[in-house]
């Protein structure tokens, strides 16, 4: 399996996690840690049909309220309902790393 994500972060330009289950979440989670540590710099983001993600959203943001998460990694993740504005999104996508996750 992660000779199977190595060559997907390789070969993708982006990663959209559309709802599904663990391995959904495990891949989006590990592509968003490795942006936020400076790993990597392409855009991750959640296609939230149907709010499907909306719970998930919840949870990240009460992470940030209680400092577990950084505002600005937060930010890093782009949430949108339809393709056509997360297409948008991925245009205009500037990285924030900033340098340490600490």
């Amino acid at each position: 399996m992660s000779q199977r994500k190595e060559e997907m972060m390789r070969l993708s330009d982006a990663f959209i996690a559309l709802p599904g289950g663990y391995g959904t979440i495990e891949e989006l989670f590990e592509s968003i840690t490795l942006a936020q540590l400076g790993y990597q710099h392409k855009p991750c983001a959640l296609l939230n049909v149907d709010d499907f993600f909306t719970t998930l959203l919840a949870f990240l943001d009460h992470s940030v309220e209680n400092g577990f998460i950084k505002p600005i990694h937060r930010e890093m993740l782009i949430v949108e309902n339809s393709l056509e504005n997360m297409f948008k999104m991925f245009r205009e996508y500037e990285k924030k790393y900033e340098g340490k996750w600490l």
